[in-house]
């Protein structure tokens, strides 16, 4: 059963080689070569899905204490296809410079003005991740300090509690001792009378 599931491994592992190669190409080509090396791919990533079924299928007939290393196998190959998915999808939108400046008509020469604006854009950018990842600090600060005060309260309610069971344990002694005394003094006054 094993070998069945590693026969599966090993086709999956050429045909995910393919799709990384094709998808490789996808932003250097235009027009029909393009939409036919899309089509090509798709049809791969749907036959790697079927495999991926296949080794589905294959774990859950293998015994309980062997599956965990295939379960673990299968997670990573589920992975890797999401991976390919998205590359997909990133390479079907993508051009390569050349192609992009074949169809903008751009000869490659930026304006000065261009490159200061996207120099300046950049620097924007950049003070604002900054002054996000300084905003995270001080929350996450302001968090700790939250959860220390709470700590502090629950420790103080704790201690509060404590004694409070401690005054009324204080008290209930406090009324056998005064009704200990009455009878005392009862038994004092009746024979003192005799």
């Amino acid at each position: 059963m094993s070998s069945e599931f590693e026969g599966y491994e090993q086709d999956f592992g050429v045909i995910t080689a393919e799709i990384t190669g094709r998808i490789g190409k996808i932003p250097k080509l235009v027009g029909d070569e393009k939409k036919q090396m899309i089509v090509n791919v798709e049809k791969q990533l749907d036959e790697a899905k079927e495999l991926l079924e296949q080794m589905d299928l294959e774990i859950r007939e293998i015994p309980a204490q062997s599956r965990g290393m295939y379960s673990s196998r299968m997670r990573s190959y589920k992975q890797e296809m999401g991976k390919l998915e998205a590359d997909f999808k990133r390479s079907r939108i993508a051009y390569s410079d050349e192609v992009r400046n074949e169809l903008l008509g751009d000869d490659g020469n930026s304006s000065e003005t261009q490159l200061i604006k996207l120099r300046e854009e950049r620097a924007h950018l950049l003070d604002n991740t900054e002054r996000l990842e300084r905003s995270s600090r001080r929350l996450e600060a302001g968090y700790q300090v939250a959860i220390e005060t709470e700590q502090v309260g629950q420790s103080i309610l704790e201690n509060l509690s404590q004694d409070r069971e401690k005054i009324q344990r204080a008290r209930e002694r406090l009324r056998e001792t005064d009704t200990n005394l009455g009878k005392s003094s009862r038994i004092l006054t009746g024979m003192l009378r005799r």
